[in-house]
C-alpha cells in the first residue's frame, strides 16, 4: 500500500476513534447474523480490499451498494494486479495492511500456499462449485469470465458461431487472441480450444492443436501480450478470442452496438474464475467478513452481473438490465483452477512447438 493509501487509512481510523455518529441497520437481514456483523464492523469502522481497481467488474458499484448498506464502515481499495498482490501480502505477512485480496484464482493458489490467507466460509459458499473454492475457504470464487468470440460485423461477413467455424478460410489474417505463455487469459483460451475440441482439464493437447491448426491454415492476424480492447474498439481486429465481458461492455457501454457480435462457441467454452480471500490477521476481520459476505450475497451477485460478469453462486436470478444481453450458456465448463495451474507448464511448451515450431 502506497503512502497516499496509508495516509487515507489513518485518517479513517483516527475518524472512527473519535467516535463518529451512530448508524441503526436498516431492513431485513441478507442472511441469518448480518445485523451482529455489521455491529462489530462499525466499531473497526474500515475495510481495506485489495486489487479491487474500480473499472473491473464493477467493482465501482460494489462500492457503493456496500457503503449504501452499511454507512459508517469505509473502504478503501487499490489496484495491484493478481500476482503482484500475492507478492503484497507476503511482504507484509508479519504487519497485514489488507483486509481481502482480489486476483484471478490461480494467483488464489499461490496465496493460499504462502500461507497469507485464511479459511472463511461466506454466505453462499456452498452454492459454488466445487472447483470454484477451496475446501476450507480461504478462496473462493466471486464471478467468472466466459471464453467468447467478439466479432467486428463491419469487418466481418459471416459471425463465426464454432471452434469449427473459425478454420474457414474466409477467417484468414482475421484471429487475434493473447499469448497463453505470458496471459492467464491466453491460457484459459486454450482450455476453451480443448473443451471444444474433445479435450478436458486433463488433457489439453487438443486445444493446442487446434490453435496450431488456426495458425497454419492462416487465420491467426497475431497473438499479443496484453488485452487488445482500445484495438478492437478502433476496427483494427476483425475477431478476438477474448472474454464475454470486455464484448458486451464494447457493445452496450463503449459504443460498438450492432458492430460487435458477441458468441459463445456452439461446442463448448471456458469460464475463467475470479476469487477473493480474508487475509490472516488482518487489520478489520470483522469489516473484512463483511465485505465479503456482501459480495456473495445474491443482491452482491447480481451487482457483478450489471458490470457484464458471471456470478459464481449457482441460481442466481440476473438483474433485468442484462438478462437478455448474457442469456445461460450450458456448454461453458468451469475451470479445475489447481489442475490448470498444473497445466501451464504443457500448454506453454506445446503451445511454442505447435504455433512456432520451437
Amino acid at each position: 500500500m502506497n503512502r497516499r493509501h496509508l495516509l487515507q487509512v489513518a485518517l479513517l481510523a483516527a475518524a472512527g476513534a473519535m467516535g463518529g455518529p451512530a448508524f441503526a441497520f436498516e431492513g431485513a437481514e441478507l442472511y441469518a447474523g448480518e445485523k451482529a456483523l455489521y455491529d462489530s464492523a462499525r466499531k473497526e469502522g474500515l475495510v481495506v480490499s485489495f486489487d479491487t481497481g474500480p473499472t473491473w467488474a464493477n467493482w465501482a458499484g460494489q462500492f457503493k451498494a456496500f457503503q449504501k448498506r452499511y454507512p459508517g464502515v469505509e473502504m478503501v481499495y487499490n489496484d495491484l494486479g493478481s500476482a503482484a498482490t500475492v507478492v503484497a501480502l507476503d511482504k507484509a505477512r508479519n504487519r497485514p495492511q489488507a483486509d481481502t485480496a482480489y486476483y484471478f484464482a490461480a494467483s488464489a493458489l499461490d496465496a493460499a500456499k504462502a500461507g497469507v490467507v485464511e479459511g472463511f466460509k461466506p454466505v453462499n459458499f456452498d452454492r459454488l462449485d466445487n472447483a470454484l473454492r477451496d475446501p476450507d475457504g480461504r478462496w473462493f470464487s466471486i464471478h467468472t469470465l466466459n471464453v467468447a468470440f467478439l466479432v467486428n460485423t463491419k469487418l466481418v461477413k459471416t459471425v463465426p458461431q464454432s471452434w469449427a467455424d473459425l478454420l474457414k478460410p474466409e477467417y484468414k489474417s482475421a484471429i487475434v487472441y493473447q499469448d497463453p505463455r505470458s496471459t492467464g487469459q491466453g491460457q484459459v483460451v486454450t482450455f476453451a480450444a480443448a473443451f471444444g475440441n474433445g479435450g478436458s482439464m486433463d488433457d489439453v493437447a487438443p486445444g493446442i492443436a487446434y490453435l496450431g491448426k488456426l495458425t497454419k491454415g492462416g487465420n491467426v492476424l497475431r497473438t499479443v501480450g496484453t488485452t487488445p480492447y482500445a484495438q478492437f474498439l478502433k476496427g483494427e481486429i476483425p475477431i478476438w478470442i477474448g472474454y464475454e465481458n470486455d464484448g458486451l461492455k464494447a457493445k452496450f457501454v463503449d459504443g460498438m452496438g450492432d458492430a460487435i457480435s458477441v458468441v459463445i462457441p456452439q461446442e463448448a467454452s471456458a469460464a475463467a474464475p475470479y476469487a477473493i480471500s480474508l487475509v490472516k490477521n488482518g487489520p478489520n476481520p470483522n469489516a473484512g467478513k463483511l465485505w465479503l459476505n456482501f459480495i456473495m450475497s445474491d443482491e452482491g451477485q447480481k451487482i457483478f452481473a450489471e458490470g457484464f460478469v458471471r456470478p459464481a453462486v449457482t441460481g442466481v436470478s440476473m438483474p433485468a438490465s442484462v438478462a437478455d444481453k448474457m442469456p445461460a450458456a450450458p456448454q461453458v465448463r468451469a475451470m479445475d483452477i489447481a489442475k490448470a495451474t498444473a497445466k501451464k507448464a504443457e500448454i506453454d511448451a506445446g503451445w511454442a512447438k505447435a504455433i512456432l515450431g520451437q
